[in-house]
């Protein structure tokens, strides 16, 4: 069996900075990536990053690349194609499922960086919509829905920053939430109803997507029971994101945030267990540079630790 002294799960600016400063370090070490490619959610943002010192990028892409060229040319070691099956806590093993080779590999200390995803309805229809490519930007495709119908659900900041971004492009907006109280900033709530083609519709849930090819309608049901028909060009879900916490439940403590509980460098209620990143960081905090500095200090805290 093989054994390395740091394995860390995920590949997003957290797990990348983490294996950065193990290699500095000298700590024998391996990023697990399930994707072909690092970077985590970089790739999904498509607004400009001009808020991380030193660095302007275009958007997620652009310092997505410039992540992945810096940890490479430091030759720290990653695996891509490598999904987490299992772990074992009590063995310090994780199984590895890498491009159908699967390996179990013994490990000192696990650090966990899988970060975070979008939250999804869980509705007939919405697999096939997203399979089909059909999993939309309001920044770079709200021009090309211009004059068309779309469905934004959700009643956060997300929600009503994504239904004015795409009503000010010329889409038609419904601005659907499931109760009658928004967590969004007031400052959205009240631009967003002084716009003429946004229709906020309250106590109301879409249970179900329709279409074969596109997205052509979804159903609703309102709080008297009522249901009815919406056709939409699109489906822009909003809800909020939902933490990769899955291969630790049960292994550390995880509050009712679904958040794993960390200690400032990282630890978790197991020993050997360290959390950083979106999985373990509140929405209001999360950023890039703060999943970078989780790194660096967790990678840091287990070096003292190794001697």
């Amino acid at each position: 069996m093989r054994h390395v002294d740091v394995i860390i799960i995920g590949g997003g600016p957290a797990g990348i900075s983490a294996a950065i400063w193990c290699k500095r370090l000298g700590i024998d070490h391996l990023l697990l990536e399930k994707k072909q490619e690092l970077g985590g959610q970089l790739t999904k943002i498509q607004n400009e990053i001009i808020d991380y010192p030193g660095m302007y990028a275009e958007n997620g892409r652009k310092i997505q690349l410039i992540f992945a060229e810096h940890i490479s040319s430091l030759d720290c070691c990653c695996s891509l194609n490598s999904t987490v099956l299992s772990i074992d806590d009590s063995q310090k093993t994780v199984t590895v499922d890498q491009e159908g080779k699967i390996e179990t590999i013994h490990f000192h200390y696990l650090v966990l960086a899988s970060g975070a995803g979008q939250r999804r309805l869980g509705v007939p229809g919405e697999q096939e919509m997203l399979k089909r490519g059909e999993d939309y930007s309001a920044t770079s495709d709200g021009p090309k829905l211009k004059n068309k119908t779309v469905a934004v659900v959700g009643g956060g900041d997300r929600a009503f920053e994504g239904a004015i971004i795409l009503a000010d492009a010329g889409v038609n907006v419904y601005l659907i939430h499931r109760s009658q109280t928004f967590k969004a900033r007031s400052q959205f709530i009240e631009l967003a109803t002084k716009k003429s083609n946004i229709t906020i519709m309250t106590d109301t849930q879409v249970t179900a997507i329709h279409g074969e090819n596109r997205v052509t309608s979804i159903s609703l049901l309102n709080h008297t029971g009522e249901t009815s028909t919406l056709n939409v060009d699109a489906v822009f879900v909003r809800i909020g994101i939902k933490r990769n916490s899955e291969l630790v439940e049960g292994k550390v403590d995880i509050n009712e945030q679904g958040l794993i509980v960390t200690g400032e460098n990282g630890q978790t209620s197991n020993s050997a267990i360290f959390a950083i990143g979106d999985v373990c960081t509140p929405s209001i905090c999360s950023s890039i540079a703060s999943s970078v500095g989780q790194g660096a200090m967790t990678a840091k805290y287990l070096s003292s630790l190794m001697g």
